[in-house]
């Protein structure tokens, strides 16, 4: 079932195999990986997809850090049908965030699609929304704004050039949206913080024909479909998570762009201070925080 089930937590895990079981046939000892971080049947139509977050099996489908042992523990055991292969460019923070935080993001960004000729509206800029201000920027995005209630991760979007313009969020949003783009509005738009109001601005800040996903879970929206989406022909879509190839395709693009989602980290934590680490994350102060061990402490 979902929800979590009392298990060890750690739901972004990535570290070096060690020891390997029986029947292995890709991966071998003192490979670096990232663990996709949900185990599904293996023979359902969405994991056959590759889409094990999708999987149908209320038997096999378990999370790691949620329904079965995560990674905020010096050990893991997990199935060799949920590792991507780190290359020796990415840190093991690097990695950590391919799954859940970029991946997630990564999926969005392909249904939407990001060009040069797209201003994008990034409506929530945690951990998740600077993720797609960092994928969005490497994919060509003309112009990025972002919105916003915590100063702090505002400060962030810009010093890490993430976003052209950041907004405090405010009932002015969908306006000063359309003063920024000559009165049109974005043409893509990503929604990841599930507040009502911010999922309506990326709705109502979204031009003609233009594409909206929403990636933050969570709360409700509510908006009139004629005039806000139906007359002006927009297209709206909910993406979760992402597919393991597609998340091997992720890892492959980093190298090639030079992008390092642990730009996005503004504190690390030793193990045994992992309670400290979630009470900052949820203050929401931060940027991403990161629970490392001795050799990444301090990069």
């Amino acid at each position: 079932p979902e929800g979590y089930q009392g298990v060890i937590a750690g739901h972004e895990p990535c570290g070096q195999i060690i020891k390997t079981g029986p029947g292995c046939r890709r991966f071998k000892e003192g490979d670096r990986v990232i663990v996709y971080h949900i185990s599904g049947c293996g023979v359902c139509n969405d994991c056959r997809r590759g889409y094990m977050i999708s999987c149908t099996s209320e038997k096999y489908r378990r999370a790691y850090g949620w329904q079965r042992d995560g990674g905020m523990a010096e050990y893991l055991l997990a199935e060799e049908k949920d590792l991507v292969l780190l290359p020796d460019e990415l840190s093991y923070a690097d990695g950590a965030q391919v799954a859940c935080g970029f991946g997630t993001v990564y999926e969005g960004l392909q249904k939407i699609g990001i060009c040069g000729d797209h201003d994008v509206l990034i409506t929530g800029l945690g951990p998740v929304g600077l993720a797609t201000g960092m994928l969005c920027r490497a994919m060509g995005a003309r112009r990025i704004i972002g919105i916003d209630v915590v100063q702090e991760r505002m400060d962030l979007a810009k010093k890490l050039g993430l976003c052209d313009e950041v907004l405090a969020a405010g009932p002015d949003n969908v306006s000063q949206v359309r003063d920024l783009t000559g009165g049109h509005g974005v043409e893509r738009a990503v929604d990841c913080s599930a507040n009502p109001a911010a999922r309506a601005t990326a709705i109502r800040a979204t031009r003609k024909w233009g594409r909206i996903v929403f990636l933050g879970e969570g709360n409700t929206v509510e908006f009139n479909p004629s005039p806000d989406m139906i007359h002006d022909q927009k297209t709206l879509y909910g993406s979760w998570v992402t597919s393991i190839w597609l998340m091997e395709e992720l890892v492959e693009r980093l190298v090639r762009w030079n992008l390092h989602p642990a730009r996005l980290i503004t504190h690390r934590f030793p193990l045994e201070k992992v309670g400290d680490a979630y009470a900052l994350m949820a203050s929401g102060k931060c940027g991403k925080v990161a629970v490392c061990f001795d050799e990444e402490l301090q990069a």
